[in-house]
């Protein structure tokens, strides 16, 4: 018999934090210069004009204007107009 009552129930009971991934700001949104847009792990979504890609693929404004979603080649691509 084991002499620790909830040693096997709590060895296991952990769960990772959330990364609060994905799209942060829609197309036809206004964006200003350094605002973030998408929160990604890996390319799903391509930067395009107006937009610049981190090093942790995060995309981001470098300039002010309206977001766009645009499909070229299979990919969808953010750009800034």
């Amino acid at each position: 018999m084991a002499h620790i009552k909830t040693g096997g129930t709590t060895k296991g009971n952990r769960d990772s934090i959330s990364k609060r991934l994905g799209v942060k700001v829609y197309g036809g949104s206004k964006v200003i210069s350094g605002n973030i847009i998408v929160r990604q792990k890996g390319t799903r979504y391509r930067a395009g004009n107006g937009t610049k890609l981190g090093k942790d693929f995060t995309i981001y404004a470098i300039k002010n204007g309206v977001v766009n979603f645009k499909t070229r080649l299979g990919n969808t691509v953010i750009e800034i107009a």
